[in-house]
């Protein structure tokens, strides 16, 4: 088999979105399966809406998601440079060996001049094909100087009249186009950038690409760059179009369906290793009926064979689900790592958080990392541990501290705690036991308005937790102030 080379080749126009993410781990998956090399090359020829700010955003997502190249920028290699923006010379000097076969040539015709014949094409209800104006009628040849001032002119690339272009697809089959409905689509524009199309083939042919595996809506694009790698006498990768993802309804994803770039998940607080585990169940599937799969697990099952060729439904709350998994089992101390800077956007932690700041987080993720799917969940669910402005759940009050022995028990309660020296698990439990025993009460009795009095809500960790990490001068300071609030109520 030829050396795999494979490549991810964004245009730095946005944020790096699921669908391209996906695209970077089947490529780096299938790379690491064939231990081939993947190459990350930055299509930046859509000057107009290609910044700086969103390359830079692709490769701090794909390094956040753990899928490191080979080849490519901030890492080099032997075929860079790796943006598109630094290789015009290759491509001027690709237009001139279609222009000297005659398979390309100058066109002039104005953008009015075309919009009138899509508008003409629109009204008798069939798609525009450039009608071949300026067309040599021989097999004219021409140069191209990169000097020369070509502003009132495109290359165009000189389609066959007849015949077919196949495309041997490695997930999709045989997909035949015919050439007579390709126009002859332009390569290089009147501001002296290559197009897209014309592009990509020279660099995946400099590059050495053995495979190009992309989105299925590349797969019209592909016949012409087959025509052009062919009018090149190149030799032409394999392809592979992966399966398109889809919104819940079928519709085309969008952001009002949730979170739809990496950086949305990160923000969210996803974790890398879910993510990359659900983005593989996007138009892939493993042996067996496993859905949590490790990244090596992953690779030793991955192959084009088992990517579909439906469409692949976008679903949040599976996303969730999956991360939730990977929250319980993660290591406590590295989620209270990852939690500090959801912590210290709500204000519960300074800029530069203390020994003691970063042990109380430790200990709260210990007793609370099953309680939550993300770390931004996480972080909205621990306020009470931080400060003393949380909120009650009004309706709770009433009906739990509004109990005529609420006040009684939770006073009894406060006496036992403040004989309690040794603040440990173990003397608080037995102060909550005693209690219960002395006033011969259930333990929901007394542990449900201690639970609100402490938290403001009546679910969460394990209370003995809870109160051990609140530590005793707040323990007993939210009980007495939950005291104020029965004898308001019993006032009213």
């Amino acid at each position: 088999m030829t050396e795999v080379r494979v490549r991810f080749a964004p245009s730095p126009t946005g944020e790096l979105h699921i669908g391209g993410a996906r695209t970077a781990l089947f490529n780096w998956l299938f790379a690491r399966k064939e231990k081939g090399t993947f190459v990350l090359r930055i299509d930046d020829t859509d000057t107009e809406r290609s910044q700086e700010k969103y390359w830079k955003g692709i490769l701090e997502g794909l390094n956040w998601l753990g899928l490191d190249w080979d080849e490519g920028p901030e890492k080099g290699g032997p075929y860079g440079p790796y943006f598109q923006s630094q290789r015009y010379d290759s491509y001027i000097r690709e237009i001139n060996k279609l222009l000297g076969k005659g398979k390309a040539y100058r066109c002039y015709c104005s953008k009015e001049e075309l919009a009138k014949g899509r508008e003409e094409a629109k009204k008798q209800g069939k798609p525009f094909i450039y009608p071949g104006n300026c067309r040599p009628k021989d097999n004219q040849k021409d140069q191209l100087d990169p000097n020369l001032d070509i502003s009132e002119s495109v290359i165009r690339f000189k389609t066959p009249d007849s015949g077919e272009t196949v495309i041997h697809d490695k997930i999709r089959g045989t997909v035949t186009f015919e050439n007579q409905h390709i126009e002859d689509f332009i390569i290089l524009k009147s501001d002296g950038v290559p197009t897209y199309n014309f592009a990509s083939v020279v660099d995946d042919w400099e590059m050495n690409i053995s495979h190009v595996i992309r989105a299925e809506e590349h797969l019209t694009n592909t016949s012409r760059q087959k025509l052009i790698a062919e009018a090149l006498s190149y030799n032409v990768p394999e392809y592979a179009h992966v399966p398109i993802i889809l919104a819940p309804d079928k519709s085309k994803l969008s952001k009002r369906h949730g979170a739809t770039s990496v950086q949305e998940f990160r923000d969210e607080g996803f974790l890398p290793e879910a993510l990359i585990n659900y983005l593989a169940l996007m138009g892939w599937s493993p042996p067996g009926e496993q859905e949590i799969l490790s990244l090596d697990e992953i690779v030793k099952y991955f192959s084009l064979e088992r990517v579909s060729k439906t469409a692949a439904i976008y679903d949040l709350k599976k996303v969730t689900w999956i991360n939730g998994h990977y929250f319980r089992e993660s290591d406590p101390e590295r989620l209270a790592d990852l939690s500090i800077p959801f912590l210290q956007a709500r204000g519960f932690l300074p800029e530069n958080p203390t020994i003691e700041d970063k042990e109380m987080t430790n200990k709260i993720v210990k007793v609370m990392h099953d309680r939550a799917k993300t770390l931004k969940e996480f972080a909205d669910s621990v306020d009470y541990f931080f400060h003393e402005n949380f909120q009650y759940d009004e309706k709770e009050v009433s009906k739990v501290l509004g109990k005529e022995d609420a006040g009684r028990n939770i006073k009894y309660l406060i006496d036992k705690l403040k004989d309690v020296e040794n603040f440990n698990k173990e003397n608080i439990e037995k102060a909550f036991q005693e209690t219960c025993q002395e006033l011969d009460i259930s333990p929901g009795r007394l542990n449900k308005p201690v639970r609100l009095a402490l938290s403001g809500v009546t679910m969460g960790p394990e209370l003995m937790d809870m109160v051990q990490i609140l530590g005793k001068d707040k323990t007993l300071q939210r009980l007495e102030e939950a005291l104020q609030k029965i004898e308001e109520l019993i006032g009213q």
